[in-house]
């Protein structure tokens, strides 16, 4: 198949080396400094250039902030069956835009990044393909996905940003408290500095991704979940309620089961 990627990032260069062996690549960014390091995948700057390549499918990895944009910037360059694609994480507004174009499109959402991921050893990873998608668009991507060894799930644009925002929101704020509350240890200990490598790690992320996804409307009841069960363990430790602290990590251990 020949494949467009939009975007030179981590995670567009990554596609390009992930794809380019079984499939005829492209890669689109207009700045040239970004494709330099990039490899067994033709390098695109010009936008007719897209035209002369004649996608198949075209991947959108461009920075969240910049999907639709990115997708609107282009759509005149593709072969009217091409398929459109993207891999945000989060899909407010996605639905709608690929209904106006009506083009065939496929959404997906490879769960892994590489801040933390290893990109070579991905079983323990997790993608979502969304329903609404395009049949063959979607059969494309399982079978990508479950070369990499991913566990698939199908979820609609809905469940997709439902979920989203227990999966990521969650550990996101939790983070984020835990660094705004944070002070330079002279002997931290080993909770304490993995916590801080996590924290780390999650700030180098691009700040827009960070706000898309707590901003994603369902984010908000997750996090008046944390805030109620700090809330609940501020007020045993005050009175000091050992009974009642060892019930609720009884509870937290339930929870962590697998």
């Amino acid at each position: 198949m020949k494949i467009c990627i939009l975007g030179a990032g981590k995670m567009g260069t990554w596609l390009t080396d992930a794809l380019c062996l079984q499939h005829e690549v492209a890669i689109f960014d207009p700045d040239l400094e970004r494709l330099r390091f990039v490899f067994n995948t033709q390098r695109l700057t010009k936008r007719e250039e897209i035209t002369q390549f004649a996608p198949e499918l075209l991947i959108n990895a461009a920075n969240l902030k910049y999907t639709i944009p990115a997708f609107e910037s282009v759509l005149d360059y593709l072969p009217e069956t091409c398929i459109i694609s993207d891999i945000a994480s989060v899909k407010t507004g996605l639905k709608e835009f690929y209904e106006k174009t009506g083009r065939r499109f496929v959404s997906t959402h490879p769960m892994f990044g590489p801040t933390f991921a290893n990109l070579k050893e991905l079983k323990q990873h997790h993608a979502i393909i969304i329903s609404e998608s395009d049949h063959m668009g979607k059969a494309f991507f399982k079978d990508f996905f479950g070369s990499l060894g991913l566990n698939l799930h199908e979820y609609s644009f809905e469940e997709h940003d439902q979920t989203i925002a227990y999966s990521l929101s969650i550990p996101f704020s939790s983070t984020l408290v835990f660094a705004a509350c944070m002070k330079k240890q002279d002997a931290p200990g080993t909770t304490f500095r993995k916590h801080h490598d996590i924290a780390k790690g999650l700030l180098s992320e691009d700040d827009y991704l960070l706000t898309e996804i707590l901003m994603n409307p369902y984010t908000i009841e997750q996090v008046e979940n944390i805030r109620q069960e700090l809330k609940h363990l501020i007020n045993l430790i005050k009175n000091k309620d050992t009974e009642g602290l060892q019930a609720f990590l009884k509870k937290v251990r339930e929870n962590i089961k697998e």
